[in-house]
Order: structure tokens, then C-alpha cells, then sequence
């Protein structure tokens, strides 16, 4: 009984040491938070490691303005719309593309007129995303100064994108159409990312405001990253040096097995 009990306790800690994935996470925590103490101003970061379902977070729960980064949960009630027979994507899709291609916003606020603020809202509520919130049209400057936001965090924005990436919101040829449309987008994932490397996102910028959410489409180990930062002195803009932290951490990962070996070029 004494050599089972002692084989027993010997083992037990074995079972519990960390993976070589699991520190590299942390580090990489690290390093966000290094780079946050030396930023002026507030950032949160939140990742999905869209192999395992793994996410990380450094103040995921940040509620910031997300500028034109609400276009996301806009473009979904708009497909939940036509899902419902109340709109024809045919008739709207030239709006659906400069909203989100081009971030046009008056086509934004023609799109907000058709499916109504109510109803994005209530969308993200049955959801579950308490903190994304349409409370304004684009451009209402009157409405900002009233703390009137658009708002969101990184960790419900990057569940947001999960969920279209999983094709669990509205239906799967919904997402289809909706990832294709992200796609057109050029803004700070694509130029931090190696060119080889394809994203599916949508960036928003107000003053004092950087934000982008999306699917980094990295062989091997796909990801979601939602970056927000405000509070931002002039033009600084801390998206790029997150999606480059970041995008290395899953880069590790996806030439490596689970025990560390860089097995895959």
C-alpha cells in the first residue's frame, strides 16, 4: 500500500506541469502587458485559437468605442434580416460592400435606417454579448459628446467572429457571404501580417480610437484577434505591433507539435 500511495503522490504532480504551449502563452501575456505599460493610453487584446478554442486575453473586458468596428454586428443583423424574408441581399448589397469594404458611412447609415438600432441591439443580446451596443448612426458628434457610443469589448468581439467563423450565426451561407466581405478589407491585419497570410477583418479609427476584429488565416493554426485601444494620444496606433506579437505566438505554435518540436516548416 505504501509503494502504491508513493507512486501515486509522484505521479500526481507530473500530471499537473504545464505544456510547453501553455508558458509560451503566458509570455506572450507578458509581452502584451509590457507593451501596454509603456503605451499612452488603454488597450485590450483577446485571441482565439480557432484549433483548440484556447483564448487569451489581456483586459478583454475593456468597454471602448469601437468605431467602425460596430459595422460587424450591423452586417450580421442585416443577413438575419434577409434571413427572415424582411430584405433581398441583391438589393443591398452594394451597401453591404462600401460598408464594409470601403467603411463608407453614409451607406452605414442608410443600412441602420433599414434594419433599426433595436434590432442590432437585440440581435447581440440573443447572442449573449451584453456590452455590444449600437447607441449611435455614424458621424453623430452631438450624440459622442453624450457618451451616446457604439461599444463593445475585445473578448465579445472576438466570440462574435468565432461564431461567424464556426457558421453559427444566421446560417452558414450567411457567414459565407460575410467572411467574404471581410475579406476585401485592407487595414492593419493585412499590412502587419506576411503577405502569404490571409484575414478576414474589419478596423475602425475615430480620434483617440484604434480598433480591429478578424480571422487570421494562418496554415495550421487559424486564430481570431480583437485589438481596441483608446484613449490614444494623436495618431498612435498600437494594432499593427499587437497583430505582429501576436501573429508570432500562433506562428510557434503551428510549426511546432505539443511538445515543443519544430516539426513543420
Amino acid at each position: 500500500m505504501k509503494t502504491l500511495a508513493a507512486t501515486l503522490l509522484f505521479l500526481l504532480p507530473l500530471a499537473a506541469q504545464p505544456q510547453p504551449a501553455a508558458l509560451l502563452e503566458k509570455k506572450t501575456l507578458a509581452r502584451i502587458a509590457a507593451y501596454d505599460a509603456a503605451l499612452d493610453g488603454a488597450l485590450g487584446v483577446t485571441a482565439i485559437d480557432l484549433t483548440t478554442g484556447r483564448s487569451l486575453s489581456h483586459n478583454g473586458t475593456l468597454i471602448t468605442t469601437q468605431a467602425s468596428l460596430i459595422k460587424v454586428p450591423i452586417m450580421i443583423t442585416v443577413f438575419a434580416r434577409i434571413q427572415a424574408g424582411a430584405l433581398k441581399l441583391d438589393d443591398i448589397r452594394d451597401q453591404l460592400t462600401r460598408m464594409i469594404r470601403d467603411s463608407d458611412n453614409e451607406a452605414t447609415n442608410e443600412i441602420i435606417k433599414l434594419v433599426t438600432m433595436p434590432r442590432v441591439n437585440a440581435q447581440m443580446v440573443a447572442l449573449g454579448l451584453p456590452n455590444t451596443r449600437l447607441r449611435r448612426i455614424m458621424l453623430d458628434f452631438p450624440a459622442a459628446t453624450r457618451d451616446e457610443e457604439n461599444t463593445s469589448t475585445p473578448e465579445e468581439m472576438a466570440r462574435l467572429i468565432s461564431l461567424i467563423y464556426r457558421e453559427k450565426v444566421v446560417s452558414p451561407q450567411a457567414c459565407k457571404e460575410m467572411l467574404a466581405l471581410m475579406k476585401l478589407v485592407r487595414a492593419d491585419f493585412r499590412g502587419a501580417l506576411p503577405a502569404t497570410v490571409e484575414s478576414a477583418s474589419k478596423p475602425g479609427e475615430v480620434e483617440g480610437v484604434r480598433t480591429e476584429a478578424g480571422i487570421v488565416y494562418l496554415e495550421g493554426r487559424p486564430y481570431v484577434l480583437a485589438v481596441m485601444a483608446s484613449l490614444l494620444p494623436g495618431n498612435a496606433n498600437p494594432v499593427r505591433d499587437i497583430v505582429e506579437i501576436v501573429h508570432g505566438h500562433f506562428t510557434r505554435l503551428a510549426q511546432s507539435n505539443k511538445y515543443g518540436h519544430r516539426v513543420r516548416p
